[in-house]
């Protein structure tokens, strides 16, 4: 099984979606796992949680356990299933329960700055 890696992740981080800024942290979190590319985990105070709105769907990941997901809504556009979140991590990746990681694409926009 594919070991998952959890550090602080240097620096300070932004995520941008539709040309607003969702959030910023100095205290988030990179999750590497295997060959895939490494994830920025957010803590959720740090997160203008407003803009999030919580969908039907769920995901399992074995190592990490169930997923849970939002939308971005915001004034220009509503971006579905991009966030995600572990409310009951496995012991494996417990340092990342309460934090969310968002999906990048042409509208979302996860960079430190």
């Amino acid at each position: 099984m594919t070991e998952i890696r959890i550090r602080k992740a240097e620096g300070t981080w932004s995520v941008r979606s539709g040309g607003a800024v969702l959030g910023e942290s100095s205290n988030a979190l990179e999750l590497s796992e295997g060959h895939l590319d490494p994830v920025i985990y957010f803590p959720r105070g740090d997160i203008a949680t407003a803009l999030l709105d919580k969908s039907g769907k769920t995901s399992l990941c074995s190592r990490k356990g169930e997923a849970t997901y939002y939308s971005i809504v915001n004034m220009s556009s509503t971006t579905p299933d991009a966030v995600w979140s572990y409310e009951d991590p496995t012991e494996a990746a417990a340092e990342i329960k309460g934090y969310l990681a968002f999906e990048t694409s042409e509208s979302v926009k996860v960079e430190r700055i």
